[in-house]
């Protein structure tokens, strides 16, 4: 365990970081083949979304490190969360106007973001829930 997070959640944050860099370097490789892409983003900006994005995984190491648990579980969520923009693509242009190798990437950005969101706020929510019988077993 890092901190106090269990390694299939880390498994699962490192699936989603691969997930996201392969994405990210896909747009960053064709981003003048994506359709609507706006002709302000360039690759470099792109790189700069990502690492903005893989910080806010980073944070969640660091907070599990530090022994907060309950604040890297939160941050994990979000962390995944922002796997779901890669969906945003399909505002610009539709499925069928992306390439195989595009779909492919947004979608396994979007699912194990997703899964990531969802197992760590389960386990928040879990860890929470668990607070207030702690609370009533020290009183009695």
């Amino acid at each position: 365990m890092l901190g106090r997070l269990p390694k299939p959640l880390l498994l699962l944050a490192a699936t989603y970081f691969a997930a996201s860099l392969a994405h990210f370097s896909h747009n960053a490789q064709y981003i003048a083949f994506y359709p609507g892409m706006p002709v302000w983003l360039t690759p470099g900006k792109v790189w700069l979304f990502w690492f903005a994005v893989t910080g806010v995984g980073l944070a969640a190491l660091a907070f599990a490190r530090l022994g907060l648990p309950a604040i890297a579980l939160l941050t994990l969520a979000v962390y995944g969360a922002l796997g779901l923009d890669g969906l945003l693509h399909y505002t610009l242009g539709l499925c069928s106007q992306h390439t195989l190798l595009a779909n492919l990437t947004i979608w396994a950005e979007a699912v194990t973001g997703l899964t990531l969101l969802l197992a760590s706020a389960l386990l928040l929510a879990r860890r929470v829930g668990a607070r207030p019988a702690l609370q009533m077993e020290k009183r009695t």
